[in-house]
Formats: C-alpha cells, structure tokens, sequence
C-alpha cells in the first residue's frame, strides 16, 4: 500500500466539500495553495463559472481531474425525458473532455416519479448507459458508475452494491468501471470480494473517501472528516490499491452542519491531515 504520510499529490479534492463558501474557482486556487494534486468539480458549479475558464484554471494549477460529477440519472417514466437524460449525458461526457478529467462519475438515478418497480428503473439504467457509451469510448472518456447505499436506490441510484455496478460492466464491455465510495459500499459484506473482482479487470476509475458517522442525523448531508466515523479507510484503500488502483484519494464530504460551516482553509488543512494520518 502506497504511503501517504507526507503526499498531497494523491489526494484531490471533490468540490463538494466546500461548495457553501468558496465558488469553483476559488477552490481551485485553494487547492493549488495547499499544494492538493487533484479536484473533482460538479457541473453546475462548472457552468457558473463557464467551461474553458475553469478548463483552463485548472490547468494552470497544475491540478487533475480526478472525475466529473456528474453524468447518470437516467430513468423517466416518459420516451422524451429519457431522450432528453441521453443527450445531457452526452454533453457531460464533452465537459468532462474539455476539462481532462479521468472519469465522468454516473450516478445512476432512482424511480421515475410515479413508478415503483425498481427492476424498470435499473432496466432504464442498462439503456442509458448502453446509449452513451459509444460516444464515450470514441471520446477516450471512462463512465464510473457510482452504487450508492441502499437508502438511495428510491431517489438517486437504483445500483447499490458494487456487484450490481460491476456486473453492468461486464455486460457494457470496455470504457467503463467503477467509482468505489467508502461511504455507499463500507458495509457490503462482498467489498473485498468485489473490489478484486474489479481489479482483474482494471475497472477500478475513482476512490471516493469521507466517514460514516454514528449516529447520522440526515442521509445526505452528515458525512463525517475521515477518522471521524466507523469506516476502516485504510484496509478499503488497502483492498483497492492491491486489485491494481493507483489513483487520486478523493475526499467527498456533504455536511451541512459542521464542514460547511468552517472557513475552506481550515477544511482543506484537515482534508490533508485526515488523508495522511487516516486514509
């Protein structure tokens, strides 16, 4: 397992975590100024600030990408919405080229409003994906499909396990993989066996890392600082790296209460403590 003791080139930053008081470009800045090798920018933050501009800061930084969040949220209950989730996928794979990231990030999306039947839902998922994976191949672009905890399968992603989301892979074939967040999948009984199964395949695209805190007062927004929660890291990291991941530790925290709260510099002093002396 690489040693992250005195390494802030393997951790980026998910712009997420301070998303309530810096706007893109000025966690772009941040992350340059505390020396963090990499950021994962969401599109409307992107959009705010426009494409190329952010394109090129980040560039200039020096900073990669270490994925684009995010494409997916393909179910609809009618033809034309589905039509219209496909044609933004397809323009979140050109942003995600624009900006050179090293993934889009699908998240896949939940039940249509109305429906029920979660077997349609994952049916329209399988779709989706096979609709815009041509496009993203012949743009060199990797789709990561996010699983996120079963608590989310009704409203943003209906793939919940790491098996689910790798057996779509082997379905789809070459130019997509996995994004494996301690957050969603700490609790698979499976996670050592999927993780390798990922690796003899090279699926592995994003390592996402945040803590699960105990209790949790909203399934959104109470995601704990790594070290701060009961989510062993370091043997998930350690799982990862030995099926063949030698990527960026992306830090992914939504906390409305505490993070969100503090002053960026300070967030991001911690982010780079926690990433040497926990993950």
């Amino acid at each position: 397992m690489r040693d992250l003791s005195t390494d802030t080139a393997q951790l980026s930053l998910n712009a997420a975590t301070v998303r309530k008081r810096w706007n893109l470009s000025q966690i772009i800045d941040g992350c340059a100024r505390h020396g963090i090798g990499g950021i994962a920018p969401w599109r409307d933050q992107v959009a705010a600030c426009g494409l190329d501009i952010v394109a090129q800061q980040i560039k200039d930084a020096g900073l990669r990408v270490s994925g684009y969040c995010r494409g997916g949220m393909f179910p609809a209950g009618t033809a034309a919405q589905r039509a219209a989730n496909i044609e933004d996928n397809l323009r979140a794979v050109d942003e995600a080229v624009t900006l050179g990231s090293e993934c889009l990030v699908l998240v896949v999306g939940g039940l249509a409003e109305g429906l029920k039947d979660l077997s349609v839902a994952r049916a329209q998922v399988d779709d989706g994906i096979a609709a815009i994976l041509d496009y993203a191949r012949a743009n060199n672009m990797p789709l990561a499909i996010e699983p996120l905890h079963p608590m989310y399968a009704a409203d943003r992603a209906c793939v919940n396990t790491l098996k689910q989301a790798l057996d779509i892979c082997d379905r789809m074939g070459n130019g997509i993989g996995v994004a494996v967040d301690v957050y969603h999948v700490w609790w698979d009984p499976e996670l050592p066996t999927q993780i390798a199964r990922a690796g003899r395949n090279s699926q592995i695209l994003a390592f996402h890392v945040c803590d699960w805190l105990v209790p949790t007062s909203d399934m959104l927004t109470d995601r704990g600082m790594m070290g701060d929660g009961v989510i062993e890291i370091s043997k998930i990291r350690n799982w990862v790296e030995a099926a063949g991941y030698d990527g960026q530790c992306e830090v992914e925290i939504f906390s409305a209460e505490n993070w969100w709260k503090k002053h960026p510099d300070a967030v991001l002093k911690t982010c780079i403590e926690r990433h040497q002396t926990v993950v």
